[in-house]
């Protein structure tokens, strides 16, 4: 059965159930009509046949028949439209703005959309808060502005904000065509005897932890959607190696798959292995150096540092350049001063 989530986005579950001990053999379409209150049996299996209904971690069809114990979920391909994001005082580093357009510069730590357990504090609620200090009439629930695009949690850096249905569509299509121009800075585990490579692996999700993703084969997952990536080597440590990743697909958890992929996992990156000592001495200062450098920087150090598109409304080609933050900075230069003889 094809799925047609698109993968530049999240799946966002919208109801969940686990089945009764005592549940009888029963079709999937049947259960959920007597079990989700005002929705028709037809909109369920128009949701089964997109692949939106999942049992067990993943999409059946209408004909399932549903087993004591299965964990079913209703998922859908877009966030769920939410008019409750509610202004809060969050300061913003905008780095540029004009009437069609925003650019922001994201700290680590900021959730950037409400959901999954962050309602609040997040970077929509700060630019509700923004608009309605500045008195403009945008409103940050008309999914007709807002976001272009994502960066995790804990990834810090260069963000682009519409603030007209004319720019987003604009923008979102330069994203979709790949004409926009974006780099990361990232510190990885290990060193490289190339100064430059390219990854490509197609991406989806892993079948046994739903929240990370992984390099299919497309023979083997064709929801797997084509991921490109290029590095280079910006500096080198002993054990660690600080990279420029340029995008060239914009698929989910992009960057910390692929380096993870070709053995090089982000340093600190707890979802991909980046958490334990994947190259050095097995000295017991060693160990605590490297704890010291997680309390330093305790995130993936994963920074959106470059961003380049076309303006919608001018035609300019604009680039912005933004420095990573002070836990990245603090982090390299302990590695620069790293001294192997003092590890024991």
């Amino acid at each position: 059965m094809a799925n047609t989530i698109d993968d530049n986005e999240e799946l966002w579950e919208r109801w969940r159930q686990e089945v009764d001990k005592g549940q009888s053999p029963q079709r999937l379409d049947r259960y959920l009509a007597e079990h989700m209150a005002g929705t028709s049996r037809n909109r369920i299996q128009n949701a089964a046949d997109a692949g939106h209904i999942w049992v067990n971690g993943k999409p059946e069809k209408n004909s399932y028949k549903v087993k004591p114990g299965n964990i079913i979920q209703v998922l859908l391909d877009h966030e769920p439209y939410d008019n409750t994001i509610e202004p809060e005082n969050i300061p913003l580093n905008v780095v540029y703005e004009d009437e069609d357009l925003m650019v922001i510069n994201k700290p680590a730590g900021l959730v950037v959309h409400p959901g999954h357990g962050n309602y609040e504090h997040t970077l929509l609620n700060a630019l509700a808060y923004y608009f309605a200090d500045k008195n403009t009439k945008l409103d940050i629930n008309n999914p007709n502005i807002g976001l272009v695009h994502r960066i995790d949690k804990d990834t810090s850096g260069l963000l682009l904000i519409a603030k007209t249905p004319e720019a987003k569509t604009n923008l979102a299509l330069q994203f979709f065509e790949h004409t926009t121009d974006r780099t990361y800075n990232a510190l990885v585990w290990g060193t490289f005897n190339e100064d430059s490579g390219t990854v490509e692996g197609a991406l989806a999700r892993d079948n046994r932890d739903r929240t990370i993703y992984r390099v299919w084969d497309p023979e083997d997952n064709p929801n797997a959607k084509e991921a490109i990536t290029h590095w280079r080597v910006l500096e080198r440590f002993t054990y660690v190696t600080l990279v420029e990743c340029r995008l060239e697909t914009g698929r989910t958890h992009q960057i910390r798959v692929h380096m993870k992929h070709i053995g090089h996992p982000l340093f600190a990156d707890e979802k991909y292995g980046g958490m334990e000592i994947q190259k050095g001495l097995r000295t017991q200062k060693y160990r605590q150096y490297i704890e010291n450098c997680f309390k330093l920087c305790p995130r993936q150090v994963l920074h959106a540092k470059t961003l380049g598109f076309t303006h919608p409304r001018t035609g300019k080609r604009m680039f912005f350049d933004s420095t990573p933050p002070d836990d990245i900075q603090s982090l390299l230069e302990k590695w620069r001063n790293y001294e192997p003889n003092n590890m024991g």
